[in-house]
C-alpha cells in the first residue's frame, strides 16, 4: 500500500478522535459536526469541476474522507472510534448515486 494512503488513514482517524473529544467536552454536538460535514460534502460535489471533469469514482474519492468522518461521528454513541477498515466498509455500503447517475 502507498505510504501516503497510510498517512491519510491515520489523519482521518485522528480527526474522528478530535471530533469525538469536542463532543465529549460539550464544545460541539454530534449534530453540529454532522451538519458541518454535510456542508463540506455539498460544497465538494457542488463544484462544477466535480460534475463535469471527474468520473463518479473520482467524485467518490473526493467525498470519501467526509463520509468516513460522518460515519465515525454518528457512531460515537458506541464509544471509541471504529477501526479504519470498518469505517471504510460502511462508507462503501452507504454510498449514494450522484444526480447525474440517476
Amino acid at each position: 500500500m502507498n505510504t501516503a494512503n497510510l498517512q491519510l488513514e491515520g489523519l482521518y482517524l485522528a480527526i474522528a478522535s478530535i471530533n469525538s473529544a469536542l463532543v465529549r467536552k460539550g464544545l460541539l454536538t454530534v449534530e453540529e459536526i454532522d451538519m458541518a460535514l454535510r456542508r463540506a460534502e455539498a460544497n465538494a460535489v457542488g463544484e462544477d469541476r466535480l460534475t463535469e471533469d471527474l468520473s463518479p469514482a473520482n467524485r467518490d474519492a473526493v467525498c470519501f474522507p467526509i463520509r468516513l468522518l460522518q460515519i465515525a461521528n454518528n457512531s460515537q454513541a458506541a464509544g471509541d472510534v471504529p477501526q479504519f477498515s470498518e469505517l471504510a466498509r460502511l462508507v462503501g455500503e452507504t454510498k449514494r448515486p450522484y444526480n447525474d447517475q440517476m
